[in-house]
């Protein structure tokens, strides 16, 4: 039963970073885009890491922090990348 539950998360997950990619083909702005592929990518990978917990329960302190250090860095991955991307592609600051 552990193993069914195990595997409906590895393919939950593979589901979800498949749909977030389906969103870089569409129309809309980059902004939207990104903020698709970062939450579909944070949760598809949090699903299989709970798979992996239900799979070898006795690593569940590090499978929990990296749980927490996924949802950290994602998040702020994805504030990078829309401060970057909202800037217009100018990378050059001017000091004054």
């Amino acid at each position: 039963m552990i193993d069914i539950l195990s595997y409906t998360c590895f393919a939950i997950g593979i589901v979800f970073w498949f749909w977030g990619t389906s969103y870089l083909l569409g129309r809309r702005s980059v902004l939207y885009k990104l903020h698709s592929l970062s939450v579909a990518d944070t949760l598809g990978s949090m699903i299989i890491i709970v798979g992996l917990l239900l799979k070898i329960p006795s690593d569940w302190p590090l499978l929990i922090l990296a749980i927490i250090c996924l949802a950290i860095w994602n998040t702020m991955l994805g504030y990078v990348l829309a401060y970057c991307s909202a800037d217009g592609g100018n990378n050059e600051r001017s000091i004054r």
